[in-house]
Protein backbone atom coordinates (compact mmCIF):
# COMPACT_ATOMS: atom_id res chain seq x y z
CA UNK A 1 0.00 0.00 0.00
CA UNK A 2 1.28 3.51 -0.57
CA UNK A 3 0.88 6.59 0.83
CA UNK A 4 0.03 9.74 -1.26
CA UNK A 5 1.69 12.11 1.65
CA UNK A 6 5.06 10.25 1.35
CA UNK A 7 7.35 11.10 -0.62
CA UNK A 8 9.78 8.15 -2.27
CA UNK A 9 12.03 8.37 0.78
CA UNK A 10 9.47 8.23 3.32
CA UNK A 11 9.01 11.89 4.26
CA UNK A 12 5.63 13.70 4.88
CA UNK A 13 4.86 16.23 1.69
CA UNK A 14 1.95 18.02 0.98
CA UNK A 15 0.10 15.73 -2.34
CA UNK A 16 -0.01 17.67 -5.75
CA UNK A 17 -3.10 18.24 -7.02
CA UNK A 18 -2.94 21.02 -9.71
CA UNK A 19 -3.19 18.47 -12.85
CA UNK A 20 -6.49 17.15 -11.25
CA UNK A 21 -9.76 19.00 -12.08
CA UNK A 22 -11.75 20.72 -10.06
CA UNK A 23 -15.33 18.80 -8.85
CA UNK A 24 -17.97 19.38 -7.33
CA UNK A 25 -17.01 17.63 -3.20
CA UNK A 26 -19.19 17.34 -0.09
CA UNK A 27 -18.49 16.25 3.02
CA UNK A 28 -20.78 15.63 6.26
CA UNK A 29 -19.25 15.26 10.00
CA UNK A 30 -20.67 14.74 13.01
CA UNK A 31 -19.47 15.23 16.63
CA UNK A 32 -21.46 15.36 20.37
CA UNK A 33 -20.92 17.85 23.31
CA UNK A 34 -21.82 15.58 26.59
CA UNK A 35 -23.03 17.87 29.60
CA UNK A 36 -25.01 18.13 32.44
CA UNK A 37 -28.31 18.62 32.67
CA UNK A 38 -27.82 22.07 34.22
CA UNK A 39 -26.34 22.66 30.96
CA UNK A 40 -28.93 21.31 28.71
CA UNK A 41 -31.68 23.46 30.71
CA UNK A 42 -29.61 26.79 30.40
CA UNK A 43 -29.48 25.75 26.76
CA UNK A 44 -33.26 24.67 26.29
CA UNK A 45 -34.31 27.83 28.34
CA UNK A 46 -31.49 30.58 26.95
CA UNK A 47 -29.97 31.15 29.83
CA UNK A 48 -25.95 30.22 29.74
CA UNK A 49 -24.45 33.29 31.66
CA UNK A 50 -21.75 33.45 28.68
CA UNK A 51 -25.04 34.13 26.08
CA UNK A 52 -26.18 32.21 22.70
CA UNK A 53 -23.68 29.15 23.29
CA UNK A 54 -25.67 27.54 20.22
CA UNK A 55 -25.01 30.77 18.02
CA UNK A 56 -21.37 31.23 18.85
CA UNK A 57 -20.81 27.79 18.57
CA UNK A 58 -22.79 27.98 14.81
CA UNK A 59 -20.27 30.65 13.55
CA UNK A 60 -17.05 29.00 15.25
CA UNK A 61 -17.87 25.72 13.19
CA UNK A 62 -18.25 27.94 9.94
CA UNK A 63 -14.68 29.64 10.82
CA UNK A 64 -13.09 26.23 11.43
CA UNK A 65 -13.90 24.78 8.16
CA UNK A 66 -12.85 28.03 6.39
CA UNK A 67 -9.33 27.34 8.78
CA UNK A 68 -8.45 23.89 8.02
CA UNK A 69 -6.11 24.26 6.26
CA UNK A 70 -4.31 26.64 8.33
CA UNK A 71 -4.35 23.79 11.39
CA UNK A 72 -3.41 20.70 9.14
CA UNK A 73 -0.30 21.39 7.56
CA UNK A 74 -0.75 19.03 4.82
CA UNK A 75 -4.22 20.18 3.95
CA UNK A 76 -4.45 22.05 0.61
CA UNK A 77 -6.12 25.76 0.40
CA UNK A 78 -9.44 24.81 -0.83
CA UNK A 79 -12.50 27.11 -1.79
CA UNK A 80 -15.22 25.86 1.08
CA UNK A 81 -18.68 27.24 -0.71
CA UNK A 82 -20.52 26.46 1.25
CA UNK A 83 -20.54 25.59 5.53
CA UNK A 84 -23.23 24.71 7.25
CA UNK A 85 -23.60 23.76 11.04
CA UNK A 86 -26.49 22.31 12.86
CA UNK A 87 -26.78 21.92 16.48
CA UNK A 88 -29.16 20.10 17.96
CA UNK A 89 -30.16 20.49 22.13
CA UNK A 90 -30.05 16.49 23.35
CA UNK A 91 -31.36 15.12 26.99
CA UNK A 92 -27.54 14.23 26.91
CA UNK A 93 -25.73 17.29 25.22
CA UNK A 94 -25.14 18.77 22.38
CA UNK A 95 -25.42 16.86 18.31
CA UNK A 96 -23.10 18.45 16.14
CA UNK A 97 -23.57 18.16 11.97
CA UNK A 98 -21.09 20.18 9.85
CA UNK A 99 -21.77 19.93 5.75
CA UNK A 100 -19.14 21.72 4.05
CA UNK A 101 -19.38 21.92 -0.01
CA UNK A 102 -16.59 22.93 -2.57
CA UNK A 103 -16.12 22.33 -6.25
CA UNK A 104 -12.56 21.97 -5.92
CA UNK A 105 -9.56 19.55 -6.43
CA UNK A 106 -9.53 17.74 -3.34
CA UNK A 107 -12.23 17.17 -1.02
CA UNK A 108 -13.20 18.77 2.30
CA UNK A 109 -13.03 15.83 4.91
CA UNK A 110 -10.96 17.82 6.64
CA UNK A 111 -13.24 21.19 6.46
CA UNK A 112 -16.34 18.80 8.16
CA UNK A 113 -14.50 17.47 10.72
CA UNK A 114 -12.57 21.37 11.60
CA UNK A 115 -15.91 22.64 11.71
CA UNK A 116 -17.30 19.86 14.31
CA UNK A 117 -14.03 19.74 16.63
CA UNK A 118 -14.13 23.96 16.24
CA UNK A 119 -17.72 24.06 17.39
CA UNK A 120 -17.55 21.49 19.66
CA UNK A 121 -14.48 23.68 21.17
CA UNK A 122 -17.00 27.00 21.52
CA UNK A 123 -19.60 25.21 23.38
CA UNK A 124 -17.26 23.48 26.01
CA UNK A 125 -15.63 27.05 25.98
CA UNK A 126 -19.13 28.49 26.63
CA UNK A 127 -20.30 26.09 29.61
CA UNK A 128 -17.43 25.12 31.10
CA UNK A 129 -18.25 27.91 34.08
CA UNK A 130 -21.34 25.35 34.67
CA UNK A 131 -19.82 22.08 33.71
CA UNK A 132 -16.04 21.76 34.06
CA UNK A 133 -16.54 17.64 32.67
CA UNK A 134 -18.24 18.40 29.37
CA UNK A 135 -16.83 15.55 26.82
CA UNK A 136 -16.21 15.76 23.25
CA UNK A 137 -17.10 12.52 21.61
CA UNK A 138 -17.69 10.52 18.44
CA UNK A 139 -16.12 12.93 15.94
CA UNK A 140 -16.34 11.48 12.65
CA UNK A 141 -16.96 11.70 8.90
CA UNK A 142 -20.39 10.09 8.38
CA UNK A 143 -20.46 10.66 4.57
CA UNK A 144 -18.53 12.38 1.49
CA UNK A 145 -19.51 12.31 -2.42
CA UNK A 146 -17.41 13.69 -5.09
CA UNK A 147 -13.97 13.40 -6.14
CA UNK A 148 -11.75 10.10 -7.92
CA UNK A 149 -13.75 7.76 -4.62
CA UNK A 150 -16.88 8.77 -5.57
CA UNK A 151 -20.09 8.63 -2.92
CA UNK A 152 -19.59 7.32 0.61
CA UNK A 153 -21.65 6.65 3.88
CA UNK A 154 -20.55 5.02 6.81
CA UNK A 155 -22.28 2.05 7.85
CA UNK A 156 -25.05 2.58 10.53
CA UNK A 157 -25.03 6.37 10.34
CA UNK A 158 -28.56 7.90 8.84
CA UNK A 159 -28.37 10.11 5.47
CA UNK A 160 -26.50 12.89 6.01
Amino acid sequence: MSFPHLDTAGRAHMVDVTAKQPTVRSATARGFVRCSPEVVAALVDGTAPKGDVLAVARIAGIQGAKSASSLLPLAHVIGVHRAAVELEVTAEGVQIEATVGTADRTGVEMEALTAVSVAALAIVDMIKGLDRGALIENVRIVAKSGGRSGDWTRPGEESA
